[in-house]
């Protein structure tokens, strides 16, 4: 059974861009819109073994959704990569205290998501 991964943009081009890589590399995809959908997913998918999250989204940004999943008591696993035109130290900083593991900046280059898609889900 192929590792679950969830992918959050607001970009439907960039979540279909994602899936395919991941796909390709054998990993089976989920995907949300937004922060708030990324929720609701999670809920219905508790075998997410990571999760590709983008940062400015509406309705619920990447750092609200990690901020609700920490809360939750559900941040750190499964694992979170953002995926991100942002580049900003501060915002970098803030995701890594909310314990993102690791930063991809779009365009990405597959090779290197599908990477750490492996190293973060034991795959």
């Amino acid at each position: 059974m192929p590792h679950k991964i969830l992918l959050v943009d607001d970009s439907k081009t960039v979540r279909q861009q994602v899936a395919v890589a991941l796909t390709q590399a054998g990993f089976s995809t989920v995907e949300a819109g937004d922060g708030q959908e990324a929720l609701d997913q999670m809920a219905k998918n508790p075998d997410v073994k990571m999760i590709v999250c983008d940062v400015n989204m509406p309705r619920m940004s990447g750092l609200e959704f990690l901020a609700a999943m920490k809360q939750a008591g559900k941040m750190g696993n499964p694992p979170v990569v953002m995926l991100t035109t942002e580049g900003k130290n501060d915002v970098i900083d803030k995701a890594k205290a909310l314990g993102v593991r690791g930063w991809v900046v779009k365009p990405f280059k597959a090779d290197q998501l599908i990477a750490a898609a492996k190293k973060l889900t034991g795959a």
